[in-house]
């Protein structure tokens, strides 16, 4: 069955159950996550706006997303970050088809804002970069919940949503792009490895 031939519905599936064992790359083909990515550009061009309309999370949460996913894989020098690489839509995209997701991330984003609005007396989003950057060193460590057991819901939120930002950029042009990948071919004949300067 060609990749032509199966629903939109059913590449996110396999997208998303795929994911639920681990990190996308290890269990779904490239092909579907690029499948995944060319239906959010498609619907970009398509848009009047030009802008991906996000189809579960609420206007607040997918803004706390894009913040999160800019911050778990800023752009450097080298490349484009999750924003550039479509890494927020990604992770809409699949979440919108998995009600697993939607329970983990719009749960964890609630918490998120819960939880800055109790210590700071503000939403996330609305805190200070310190408090932003306090808060997730919290939850970016799963040692902290083994010594704040109020922090455990919010590490195993983070943990999943830096997995599903990774899988984001690195099926995504951007971060195929970044690993040097050139596809899947084969050689006449290997020569080696390089020589290693200085050596």
């Amino acid at each position: 069955m060609g990749i032509h031939s199966v629903s939109r519905r059913d590449v996110l599936k396999s997208l998303s159950v795929g994911a639920a064992a681990g990190s996308v790359l290890l269990a779904i083909p490239l092909e579907a996550a690029e499948f995944a990515h060319n239906m959010i550009q498609a619907e970009k061009a398509e848009s009047k706006s030009g802008e991906y309309i996000p189809k579960y999370f609420e206007a607040h949460q997918y803004k706390t997303l894009q913040t999160l996913c800019e911050t778990i894989l800023p752009a450097d020098a080298d490349s484009g970050g999750a924003i550039e690489a479509g890494a927020p839509e990604f992770i809409d995209l699949l979440t919108s088809e998995n009600p697993e997701y939607q329970l983990k991330l719009g749960g964890g984003l609630m918490w998120l804002d819960s939880t800055c609005n109790d210590r700071y007396g503000n939403l996330y989003l609305e805190c200070t970069s310190q408090q932003q950057k306090e808060m997730l060193d919290l939850i970016a460590y799963r040692k902290n919940a083994g010594q704040d057991k109020g922090l455990g819901y919010g590490a195993e939120f983070f943990s999943m949503l830096r997995n599903l930002t990774s899988d984001g950029f690195f099926t995504s042009k951007i971060g195929i792009a970044y690993l040097g990948f050139m596809g899947n071919s084969f050689l006449l004949e290997f020569p080696g490895c390089p020589p290693v300067p200085g050596l």
